[in-house]
């Protein structure tokens, strides 16, 4: 029996596979707890239209992280820290990156902030910013002395 797997299942199929697989384990196993739906031509049809509106939606949010892209790497984040001859008290950490983010008009995630380092002298500092799938953009951060 072909059936069109609608959950992942661990070495069996991921979502929106079209597999051929024994009736009985259709039937009593795949069926009966919702990983997959039995074939058929109003199926077929169903997975098609699924499979396009996720792809729109695809190019839509890679769109979209782009132009955030573009704009992230157009600004200089600044933050006013208290040092004594150039050593910082303390860090700046991705929280307080995201926030100031935040007050700038972008919804970011401290998640996806990645820094390499601590961001603990004073100077211009370059972290990464997850987007969306493998889109990513560098954002400046500049640290000043009060």
């Amino acid at each position: 029996m072909k059936v069109i797997f609608i959950k992942d299942l661990k070495k069996q199929g991921r979502i929106n596979d079209i597999k051929e697989v024994s009736d009985g384990y259709a039937t009593n196993f795949l069926i009966k707890n919702g990983y997959a739906v039995k074939y058929t031509k109003t199926s077929s049809n169903i997975l098609d239209k699924d499979v396009k509106a996720k792809q729109k939606e695809d190019e839509k949010n890679t769109s979209d992280a782009l132009k955030v892209k573009k704009q992230l790497e157009s600004i200089i984040l600044e933050f006013k820290v208290t040092s004594n001859h150039g050593k910082m008290f303390g860090s700046i950490s991705n929280k307080q990156i995201s926030d100031e983010l935040g007050k700038k008009g972008f919804s970011i995630d401290k998640k996806n902030i990645i820094s390499d380092d601590t961001l603990s002298t004073l100077g211009i500092h370059e972290v990464e910013v997850k987007l969306y799938k493998k889109i990513n953009a560098t954002l400046r951060i500049n640290l000043l002395e009060k």
